[in-house]
């Protein structure tokens, strides 16, 4: 197989009837990634329309160039803790160049033929970090969820966030609470009354009328951010030494974050539609739309597990289906982003606490810890607290060096045995 061959050049028997079936999941996509790409935004310490620049950028190049046939990328869960730690220290345009730099990573996996090579990244450290940057995305949405105000830029560990919650208990906010409380009730119970159209949607215009139409006592985005319409501009920040060297860790972590991610949602797809990607490719791809989205004011962008399903289920079968939802994202975004200045806060912390109830595989945690050898108990604790206490570089870091020296320790064990037979 090829180090580069996007699914998009390569598509056989593609006719009119299939064209149909990808604008329409296409479209059905936009309309989910929308309020998600908002939210995702305002988690990583982003603006909101730094969310759909991702999507639209990154979405529409890696579907271009990508080795699955239905993979939707764009902002995700996984990069929020991170992302907000490089801008509390190293601003938008830290940000812009580490992005760059996970995208050039990824290239250089791609080309590596490193694709294959993810596949052995213990799945404990996976599970691990996932369900702490699950907690982590909780913490940092109590403080809206309640309708506190920290008086103060809001800080980035969750350690502090805690302790910040504590400190400002006093502006707690009923109202918002309510507001925040009933829209996650609400997203519970939705896909029980309508599997099609997704909840998060349904919550943020539902909530932005109800706090408009009765003037409640809720802050909105527009109250915290200047929502602009238009094009994504192109953006080239400042490049210097001294940044790049500080930067390399985060953009590591970016880049293996992305590889994994995306590359996992590409085997969940291929289930699916009984199909094969190229992951060397999918790396390459990651990497370029990488690079565009850093370029274009956008933040990292991975492959998302429920927007790829959700396309796959409402009839994408190629590409095309992914350039779609990114195009109409961009028509969302030039006509009608002013809108989004009318999303209450709190509707946008329940709508990503159910991203964080989603992303946490809390079935799978506890299974682990249940039925696997003390010394892989081990390194899913560690890596899930590490995530929590410190950030995703030291939990991956310490999780593979603690991983390795067990799986050295067991290596000499089994092999004894096998001399004896």
């Amino acid at each position: 197989m090829k180090v580069f061959q996007p699914k998009l050049f390569s598509l056989k028997n593609y006719n009119k009837k299939q064209f149909v079936n990808d604008v329409v999941a296409g479209i059905i996509v936009a309309i989910i990634a929308l309020p998600l790409s908002i939210a995702l935004a305002i988690a990583s310490g982003a603006e909101p329309v730094q969310g759909l620049y991702t999507a639209i950028v990154a979405g529409f190049v890696i579907s271009f160039f990508g080795g699955s046939l239905v993979n939707i990328s764009g902002p995700t869960a996984a990069f929020a803790t991170i992302v907000a730690g490089i801008i509390a220290t190293q601003g938008f345009d830290g940000l812009i160049i580490a992005t760059i730099m996970a995208g050039i990573i990824l290239i250089l996996f791609g080309l590596l033929r490193v694709g294959s090579l993810i596949k052995y990244i213990p799945t404990t450290i996976t599970v691990g970090f996932t369900a702490g940057i699950a907690v982590t995305i909780v913490i940092g949405q109590l403080k809206d969820f309640f309708g506190m105000s920290f008086g103060g830029a809001s800080p980035v560990e969750s350690m502090e966030k805690i302790e910040a919650l504590l400190h400002n208990i006093a502006t707690f906010n009923p109202v918002g609470f309510i507001v925040g409380l009933l829209s996650l009730v609400l997203l519970f119970v939705w896909p029980k009354i309508n599997k099609k159209i997704p909840g998060s949607l349904v919550v943020v215009i539902i909530g932005a009328i109800v706090v408009a139409l009765f003037n409640l006592d809720v802050m909105t985005i527009g109250d915290l951010y200047t929502i602009n319409s238009g094009f994504p501009k192109l953006q080239i920040p400042e490049f210097s030494t001294d940044k790049i060297i500080a930067l390399i860790p985060d953009a590591f972590t970016i880049a293996i974050l992305a590889s994994i991610e995306s590359l996992l949602s590409c085997v969940v797809s291929d289930k699916m539609i009984n199909d094969k990607h190229n992951s060397n490719t999918e790396l390459i791809a990651q990497g370029l739309g990488n690079i565009a989205s850093g370029l274009f004011g956008g933040i990292p962008a991975t492959g998302a597990i429920a927007r790829t399903s959700a396309n796959v289920k409402n009839g994408g079968r190629s590409p095309i289906s992914g350039m779609v939802h990114a195009l109409v994202l961009l028509l969302v975004l030039v006509l009608l982003m002013p809108l989004a200045s009318f999303i209450p806060m709190p509707v946008i912390a329940a709508v990503l606490l159910m991203v964080a109830y989603n992303m946490c595989e809390y079935k799978h945690f506890f299974h682990i810890c249940k039925t696997a050898p003390k010394t892989d108990v081990i390194v899913l604790v560690l890596t899930f607290i590490l995530t929590i206490v410190f950030d995703l570089v030291v939990a991956i870091a310490i999780g593979l060096v603690v991983a390795f020296i067990f799986y050295l320790f067991r290596k000499p064990k089994t092999t004894k045995r096998e001399n004896l037979k």
